[in-house]
């Protein structure tokens, strides 16, 4: 893994945009993994300026988003569905029928998830995965003890997670408590993975994940297993690495050789 730690929650952003618009300057027909939650928003509105500004296009690229509650309508407030149109796709230039997410309201789930695998299949797999992480550990909704070869399926929320997500809900009584997720196995499959993690919150997951071991326990340190993970923290998000003085090293000579 790639540990970049940079100076504030707004420099992660930045970062992240950088790659995401440089994959697609150089990729048009890129395929994005997307997610949804607190911490990419700032990517998506540094997305929104630089589409603006017509440094970037998502004419011809598709996304997959992560992640649905389950038995919620498209058009409800806080569904996913919801949260990318108005975050993102609204505001550039993306084609709608090559915005696909789980489809939390089909009337039956397992296939809706069967499908789901097929249409990233179809589309050649994912380029690019973005990725947040919970104060658990969890990536997508795969929460803890969530099998590290998993596909998209239904899962029960925990109350953390719950917990975690009603800022978004009038209260903890309206938070779903299923959703359908991409699978660990899925999200590994993905070419490249940008996780990104800001705040003093998601410090001990970052720690568990990129200094732990590999465990289910822990879902995001499946992703020490991939070959092309870039995590990009804020400096109070790496507050509890133990080799923090090392990642920087290695940083500062990736980016010498880069430029």
């Amino acid at each position: 893994m790639r540990i970049v730690i940079l100076e504030s929650a707004q420099a992660v952003s930045h970062r992240a945009a950088d790659i995401m618009c440089e994959l697609l300057n150089d990729k048009p027909n890129a395929v994005l993994g997307l997610a949804t939650g607190g911490t990419p928003l700032a990517t998506y509105d540094e997305l929104v300026v630089r589409y603006n500004q017509q440094e970037v296009s998502f004419a011809q690229a598709t996304s997959f988003n992560l992640d649905e509650y389950v038995d919620m309508s498209p058009e409800h407030a806080q569904s996913y569905h919801t949260f990318m149109r108005e975050n993102l796709f609204r505001h550039i230039d993306i084609d709608a029928s090559n915005c696909h997410l789980p489809d939390g309201a089909s009337d039956n789930h397992w296939r809706a998830c069967e499908h789901y695998e097929q249409l990233i299949d179809q589309a050649g797999g994912i380029d690019l995965q973005l990725l947040g992480i919970g104060t658990d550990g969890h990536i997508a909704f795969n929460e803890p003890g969530s099998s590290l070869a998993s596909r998209t399926r239904l899962k029960a929320l925990t109350e953390q997670t719950r917990r975690d997500n009603a800022r978004f809900f009038d209260s903890l009584e309206d938070v779903p408590r299923l959703a359908i997720t991409m699978g660990i196995g899925t999200i590994l499959e993905a070419h490249d993975i940008v996780l990104l993690a800001t705040g003093a919150g998601k410090a001990g997951a970052v720690r568990a994940f990129v200094e732990g071991p590999v465990t289910a326990q822990v879902p995001a340190s499946a992703l020490q297993m991939h070959p092309n993970v870039t995590v990009l923290l804020d400096e109070d998000a790496a507050s509890w690495l133990v080799r923090t003085d090392y990642y920087r090293q290695v940083e500062a000579v990736q980016r010498s050789l880069e430029t």
